[in-house]
């Protein structure tokens, strides 16, 4: 019924671990099961099962931090900073932080 409505589903073996990266964080899903579901010529990447974890974004300088921070809130990098200070480094604490004392 599926190849009728012209979709296809691919089993991906072997997968170990898949990571998605934001900004501010990623999402670890460790041993998931990984199909790739083609309709219409799109794929899309299905991920399920498996154990997951987040983890803060930790490549960044606390310079970058702060820039990223005043970016999203659309604040001073001052302000920012201290935020991130505020909040002991989690970015996006900092953000909401900012944004509650926003008008």
């Amino acid at each position: 019924m599926m190849a009728r409505m012209g979709m296809q589903v691919e089993q991906v073996e072997d997968v170990t671990r898949v990571v998605i990266e934001s900004p501010l964080k990623k999402i670890i899903i460790d041993e998931p099961e990984v199909a790739i579901v083609t309709v219409q010529g799109q794929k899309v990447y299905q991920v399920g099962g498996g154990r997951s974890r987040e983890e803060a974004a930790g490549s960044m300088t606390p310079q970058e931090d702060a820039k990223l921070v005043a970016t999203q809130a659309r604040v001073s990098v001052e302000e920012a900073a201290g935020a991130l200070k505020q909040s002991n480094g989690d970015l996006a604490q900092a953000i909401i932080l900012l944004k509650q004392k926003k008008p």
